[in-house]
């Protein structure tokens, strides 16, 4: 229930433009037909900038414990040319939301998840939204 308020909120007061930016970074990538590694991972990681609470991002290499194309070198290279091409406006964009959502008290928790997906931004490539672990 939490979480369901804390995304509600979010896409009201600003979790929507970030979304829309993912959402044209991977609109730009498909028709680029050069960036087409790139698009569904903007697209998949819009979803999550749209609706980030009860999900996380995580290395897919921690996940599975395997090196695989997006882990590894090509990686690596993806990660650096995606960084120089659109990574790093999203990351601004990102850290310009949070710093907004840092000046109030109810907005930390906003500011937190802003500051998460500018990191996510940098280096998207090898990364995969999972279902946030319950600690209890």
């Amino acid at each position: 229930m939490v979480k369901s308020i804390l995304n509600i909120l979010w896409v009201i007061l600003g979790g929507l433009p970030m979304a829309l930016g993912w959402w044209l970074a991977g609109l730009v990538s498909a028709i680029s037909i050069v960036g087409l590694p790139w698009s569904r991972s903007c697209f998949v990681i819009g979803q999550f900038a749209l609706w980030p609470f009860g999900y996380e991002a995580i290395n897919r290499r921690d996940l599975s414990g395997r090196i695989d194309l997006g882990t590894g070198p090509m990686g690596l290279i993806g990660n650096v040319i995606w960084f120089l091409v659109a990574g790093w406006w999203l990351a601004i964009g990102h850290l310009t939301s949070a710093l907004a959502c840092f000046v109030s008290i109810i907005g930390i928790p906003f500011g937190i998840q802003h500051i998460k997906l500018a990191l996510i931004a940098i280096a998207p490539i090898g990364m995969t939204i999972v279902p946030a672990q319950r600690t209890n």
